[in-house]
């Protein structure tokens, strides 16, 4: 296949799209390249291609401009694209898939994996394309097909219903009449409309074929999935005068997962309203509904392949069903028991008898407890381990989405920092997920509304008294509750994505502060503005440019800016925090280490990073008084960051106790409550027109 496929490799830099492009040929691929996106555009336009190797970072224009035009004339099934980018996940990956992506490469390249990805989606495009050639077969061959056929007169309004349609349905020859009613009253209410939408679509001549999935309500009372195709006969007026084609039964495709065999979402829902009407008529012992999520499985996919990723699904599912045989809860052969696979990582088990939730949160222990064992796929050693929600009938539900959310619900808390691997929902975790969903909202709207103001807390030189500094601190003024502090949305705002445009505002805010206050008291004023930036921020490889572009902007020097990570945001990858700190301190712009002795670093990445300043944590000034402990352990911060040659700020300073203590230590600078909280500008002002009070008090 690979001999006759042609591949498009589309990089600004020349040694990339040559390097590459010769391994792929060395491969049997037929390889075009291109050094703008305005070439690839051209290229494809001229030339059929069956797979695109794009570019992220291009000058003029950007890999996500091209993917854009491209998902405009071509579907990813039709044209699949990877993306190649410098940056290991965050925002980047996150938008190319939102773009039509089909994958994405990570530089430098590792070509196994790059040549392993191109062969997954060139054979998913090939097998659609047999899949196309199949089904058009299928048609010129439909009447020897083993489906039901149908042939609607449109002028009589009489419809001849094949003794195989009428069989599918569970009707003999004569139980069915000619009226086109037969068909649409059988229809689920649910489908009808866009049943009859589709048909006229077709008639109208809007469409040239009809095609539909709907559910067809059986003889014996159940609703099977159909695939009903057709086509008109049209006079030489255009108008159709009849409508032949078939009926096949798809329940098994429709309702399975073709991947593991498991019942997908569309049975499990009816399945899960079937329980709850049987519990409700009945008074039926209760059931319990498990929801599971995996940890790992998206690692395994990017480092081994999508297809090892998906052998460790069939292997799961396959323990799933093993480990729920041994339970004691029901007998092992009963119908009660069902493991589903909702789409993804996402397996769900349903229970329908279980004596108590002490039972139901055992076979979830139990289940979760098997699947720690290793995985032997493809002479690999694979882990995961899993998380689980449970919630039971008796909580009120009243239809399947319902006890879907509350399990969902249970398992998203059994993930967060605190959670136990197996959580039973109870109805104070909907209203904190209800919560959490309206601050959401509201921080949204926040943004757009640009509802947040910048508060100023000083930076105090121990020896002096001065303010050599402000931090910069974001605070949301919310309609009704008013001045939000930033413990309760920053976290939110983080993992949202929502402190990209926050933090950005900030630092335009703070700097354009600071500039002022410089025009305003001139050599008084503060030495710098601190701008706190957080994880995502850090992460983001523009970040360097928006922070020369908002210096060039505000007019301040960047000397006259400290920027302040947290030990967690460079833990990921040191080299290129490493690259993204110089480049910012070679312009003046210093680094502050926030939070020290919190975190997740170590001494050889502190001393690696070379950042000019250490904050020693509230929580440490805060224990200084409460033993030689909390003493000895700011000491030892304290003389680390001299002795790497390191400002050292401690925060948090409330009493005159503690910042005597400090000044023993040797702390430069000091900030907390003794000094200052944070306040808005123009107190900030008077604070710095005033400062000869903090002389007092140092």
């Amino acid at each position: 296949m690979s001999a006759r496929r042609r591949l498009l490799v589309v990089d600004d830099i020349e040694a990339n799209r040559d390097g590459l492009s010769r391994l792929l040929e060395l491969k049997g691929y037929k390889v075009s390249t291109a050094e703008s996106g305005v070439a690839a555009l051209a290229q494809l336009d001229a030339a059929a291609c069956d797979l695109v190797l794009l570019d992220v970072e291009m000058p003029g224009m950007s890999g996500f401009e091209v993917l854009a035009q491209v998902r405009e004339r071509w579907s990813p099934t039709e044209l699949p694209v990877i993306m190649v980018t410098a940056r290991r996940g965050g925002a980047d990956v996150v938008e190319a898939f939102r773009l039509g992506a089909n994958d994405y490469v990570t530089k430098p390249i590792d070509f196994p994996v790059v040549l392993a990805r191109i062969g997954t989606h060139l054979a998913h495009k090939q097998a659609i394309e047999s899949l196309r050639e199949s089904e058009e077969r299928y048609a010129l061959a439909l009447q020897g097909a083993n489906d039901g056929l149908w042939d609607w007169n449109l002028l009589t309004n009489q419809v001849h219903w094949s003794a195989r349609w009428k069989s599918m349905l569970g009707y003999a020859d004569g139980d069915v009449g000619t009226s086109p009613d037969e068909w649409f009253e059988r229809i689920h209410p649910d489908d009808r409309q866009a049943v009859r939408a589709g048909l006229d679509s077709h008639l109208s001549g809007q469409d040239q074929y009809f095609e539909s999935e709907h559910r067809m309500l059986h003889r014996g009372g159940a609703y099977r999935w159909v695939r009903c195709r057709g086509a008109a006969v049209r006079g030489v007026d255009g108008a159709a005068r009849r409508v032949a084609g078939s009926l096949s039964d798809v329940t098994d495709a429709k309702v399975f997962d073709a991947l593991t065999g498991l019942p997908n979402r569309f049975l499990f829902v009816d399945l899960l309203d079937h329980a709850i009407r049987r519990t409700q008529r009945r008074q039926d012992p209760m059931f319990a509904l498990m929801m599971l999520g995996f940890d790992g499985l998206a690692t395994i996919a990017d480092s081994l392949g999508p297809a090892v990723a998906d052998r460790l699904l069939v292997a799961v599912a396959q323990r799933l069903k093993m480990g729920l045989r041994s339970t004691d809860v029901v007998s092992p052969d009963a119908p009660g028991i069902t493991v589903a696979r909702l789409g993804g990582e996402e397996f769900t088990i349903l229970l329908d008898e279980v004596a108590d939730v002490d039972a139901a949160l055992r076979v979830a222990e139990r289940l979760r407890a098997s699947l720690e064992a290793p995985f032997e796929i493809d002479a690999q050693r694979l882990f995961t381990s899993a998380r689980v929600g449970v919630t039971v009938s008796t909580n009120g539900h009243t239809t399947a989405e319902q006890i879907l959310r509350d399990a969902a619900t249970a398992l998203n808390r059994s993930r967060a920092v605190g959670g136990s691997p197996c959580e039973i929902f109870d109805p104070a975790m909907r209203a904190r997920a209800v919560a959490r969903l309206q601050l959401e909202n509201d921080l949204r709207k926040a943004v757009v509304d640009q509802a947040f103001e910048v508060f100023y807390q000083p930076i105090v030189e121990v020896g002096s008294g001065r303010i050599v500094a402000f931090e910069a601190l974001a605070r949301w003024r919310h309609p009704e509750r008013g001045l939000v502090g930033p413990l309760e949305f920053i976290a939110l705002a983080e993992e949202t994505g929502l402190i990209m445009p926050i933090g950005h505002a900030v630092l335009r805010a703070g700097c354009r502060q600071l500039a002022a206050w410089q025009q305003t008291f001139g050599p008084a004023a503060p030495d710098a503005v601190c701008v706190n930036v957080s994880s995502r921020q850090f992460l983001d490889a523009g970040l360097a440019g928006t922070i020369e572009d908002v210096l060039a902007s505000t007019g301040l020097d960047a000397a006259s800016l400290k920027l302040e990570v947290t030990e967690s945001a460079f833990i990921g990858d040191v080299d290129a925090a490493r690259a993204t700190v110089e480049r910012l301190q070679r312009i003046g712009v210093e680094w502050s280490l926030d939070d020290f002795g919190t975190g997740y670093s170590s001494l050889s990445h502190l001393h690696r990073l070379q950042l000019d300043t250490v904050k020693v944590d509230r929580s440490f000034v805060r224990r200084m008084g409460e033993g030689d402990e909390g003493l000895e352990m700011v000491r030892a911060i304290v003389a680390l960051g001299h002795n790497l040659g390191m400002d050292v700020v401690a925060e948090g300073v409330e009493t005159e106790a503690q910042l005597t203590a400090l000044r023993a230590l040797g702390c430069q600078f000091c900030q907390g409550y003794l000094f200052s909280r944070p306040v808005d500008a123009d107190a900030a002002g008077l604070l710095i027109a005033s400062q000869p009070m903090f002389a007092a008090v140092v």
